[in-house]
């Protein structure tokens, strides 16, 4: 350890980055699913149930980022600072960013917590709102990470987005895919009568 080192410091952006990582480990297990991969090993409510725990992870992790902010004697953040957007003089805007992604992950924990009294669209479509969460949490890491000028954090930063955005895309396809194999759901534009 290093000789007089900010311990909370030192935690507060630990648990960020692995909240970050476990994030976008839910979001793999979440897209992938959605696009109906398959894998022979791991069947579908196996592959559901990682996806939950990855998210009750993500938000211990989140929990630890916060906790230890407030723990910090270096750069002290009140409640107020972590919970209202923009009220912290730390790199307010990224701050802010954090505050937000952090606010609607707990509202989206609520959807899924309350899933079975829900609608199936409603919640389906809410559950959409994961993807702001990830890019404003990668948003947050690299604008107010104090490591994002490090060659391994922007590694960290650039494999997240990469998995993510390739996730995407493959999920995008593969549903446009379907959708155009499917009688009467192709996508066609309707002729002048």
């Amino acid at each position: 350890m290093i000789a007089g080192a900010n311990v909370a410091w030192y935690a507060a952006r630990a648990g960020g980055l692995v909240a970050l990582v476990l994030l976008t480990l839910a979001t793999l297990a979440g897209i992938l699913p959605a696009g109906r991969a398959q894998s022979t090993r791991w069947p579908r409510f196996a592959v559901e149930d990682v996806h939950r725990y990855l998210g009750l992870l993500t938000g211990s992790f989140i929990s630890l980022h916060v906790g230890v902010l407030l723990l910090d004697s270096f750069l002290p953040f009140s409640i107020a600072q972590l919970v209202v957007p923009g009220l912290s003089s730390y790199r307010p805007l990224p701050t802010a960013l954090g505050v937000v992604g952090a606010e609607l992950l707990l509202a989206l924990a609520l959807t899924n917590r309350f899933r079975s009294r829900l609608p199936y669209r409603f919640w389906r479509r809410a559950h959409y709102a994961n993807f702001a969460v990830w890019i404003l949490a990668l948003t947050h890491g690299i604008t107010a990470g104090t490591d994002s000028d490090t060659a391994w954090a922007l590694a960290l930063y650039v494999a997240c987005g990469a998995a993510v955005a390739g996730a995407t895309v493959w999920r995008a396809r593969t549903a446009f895919a379907a959708v155009r194999t499917k009688p009467g759901k192709a996508l066609l534009r309707r002729e002048p009568a």
